[in-house]
């Protein structure tokens, strides 16, 4: 089973290199806003595991295309021997610099390639598009049309209608903001191309779509490193007698939050690189939030549990640790234990600590010193903030397509609903119990595994249709 070649052409500056870029998740292809960036052909092929799946070529752009077709049509016989006069059109000029650019596109077409043929729907459709499409009508391969709105979709029916008279799959795409989703569905589309290639773009849908739950498997995982990684951060420093507690404190406190900053930062490349956008230029509001009050109503907003919120998941935690003793005692307590765990845990969370950690002296060591001394985190809101923040920046990550050149913005989330009350009651109480238990017995192994896995599911969101 040979596998498929696609070759992407079209008008210059119409998207082609960045329909490539997405469909071959690939940051290589060159793209800039001027037109000519590519001058020849270069394969890009799309692989998972070390397998190529299919293969896509960026082309240059037509130059001369209505010359091209009259030379054809000077040359032309019979519709039978169209294909044949478009190879005589590409051996006569490869060498002459005439037709440098046609014959440069023409020619993997000329080898097999399947066509991919892009334009603007932002654009209105002109009469000078229908030599290129005739002289790809003429090659006889199997061909398909992409829509690509740059910016407007103004004009997307009227190049629909005009579309349709040359090719047989006529598709919109959006290199920019087309979702995993849509990537699987024109994979499908290009089986049905050539009933050849079916079985070649099935296989790759099936592969990729494994691809794409590994990934985001990977993506939980990170993230739990990260969410413990900050909630079991310990950081000390000795202190003369003659120094002032207090400025010592803030010191401390300062380095505690910087280090929280870089492991944010750590976890923040690890999902990058999982998503293949490593080195992305990113731009974030950094983890200030943490140096004012947890329980702040503009953090709460943002990230974290409001006052309701949080008694709630206090509940949630108490009655999930209650619940044990009812099961021990067969249930003889009548669940007498879980609501008093309810009450504590609601307690807990409304008069908690309203400090990230708290600052402890851990006694005299030599020289007269003392040893400062700020972490680990019991604050209930903590864990909802980082994860808040990262579960926001693994969505922006994960619909990220490869055709993007500029910075990955990471704003405040724009909806007005929580992201906690987006998730059910059951899963809040299962992440509860794995920050209760974190916050308890600092052990970071098993937390991250627990953790994991509860955010494995949350993480695989970013791809249901909306």
């Amino acid at each position: 089973m040979s596998t498929p070649v696609l070759a992407v052409v079209g008008h210059p500056n119409k998207g082609k290199s960045s329909i490539v870029a997405t469909l071959a998740h690939d940051l290589s292809v060159r793209i800039a806003p001027e037109p000519g960036t590519t001058t020849r052909p270069r394969r890009y092929p799309m692989k998972v595991d070390g397998r190529i799946l299919y293969q896509l070529v960026d082309t240059p752009g037509f130059q001369r295309a209505r010359r091209a077709l009259a030379w054809m049509r000077e040359h032309e016989t019979t519709a039978a021997h169209h294909a044949a006069v478009v190879s005589r059109f590409i051996e006569t000029h490869r060498r002459s610099g005439e037709f440098e650019d046609e014959c440069q596109l023409l020619t993997p077409i000329a080898e097999g390639a399947g066509i991919l043929y892009v334009v603007d729907g932002s654009k209105p459709y002109g009469p000078e598009y229908e030599a290129e499409m005739e002289i790809l009508r003429w090659t006889g391969r199997p061909r398909m049309a992409l829509v690509n709105p740059i910016g407007t979709a103004d004009h997307i029916e009227e190049w629909r209608a005009a579309l349709e008279q040359y090719f047989g799959i006529v598709r919109v795409f959006n290199a920019m903001s087309a979702n995993f989703t849509k990537q699987v569905e024109l994979l499908r589309a290009f089986g049905q191309l050539d009933e050849s290639w079916t079985a070649c773009f099935d296989e790759a849908v099936r592969a990729l779509k494994a691809d794409r739950r590994e990934r985001h498997r990977l993506a939980a995982r990170a993230i739990a490193e990260t969410m413990v990684e900050m909630m079991v951060l310990v950081v000390s420093q000795a202190v003369s007698g003659e120094a002032d507690p207090t400025r010592a404190e803030q010191t401390l406190e300062k380095r505690y939050l910087d280090q929280l900053r870089a492991i944010e930062n750590r976890g923040r490349r690890a999902v990058e690189r999982i998503y293949d956008h490593a080195g992305v230029n990113r731009r974030e509001t950094a983890f200030e939030l943490l140096e004012h009050d947890l329980f702040a109503e503009e953090t709460w907003l943002l990230w974290g549990l409001t006052p309701a919120q949080l008694a709630l998941t206090g509940a949630l935690g108490g009655a999930v640790a209650g619940g044990g003793i009812d099961l021990a005692a067969g249930g003889a307590s009548l669940m007498l234990a879980s609501l008093v765990g309810a009450a504590v845990g609601a307690a807990g969370a409304w008069f908690g600590s309203d400090r990230i950690a708290e600052v402890k002296i851990a006694g005299v060591v030599p020289l007269g010193s003392k040893r400062f001394t700020m972490g680990p985190s019991r604050n209930i809101n903590l864990p909802y903030v980082i994860l808040g923040r990262a579960l926001h920046h693994q969505r922006l990550v994960a619909l990220r397509t490869h055709a993007h050149r500029d910075s990955l913005d990471v704003p405040p989330p724009d909806s007005t609903r929580a992201w906690i009350d987006e998730l059910p009651t059951t899963r809040r109480g299962a992440l509860e119990r794995c920050f209760t238990r974190l916050r308890k017995d600092q052990d970071s192994g098993p937390a991250v595994d627990a953790l994991a896995a509860q955010l494995e599911a949350l993480a695989g969101k970013v791809d249901e249709v909306r």
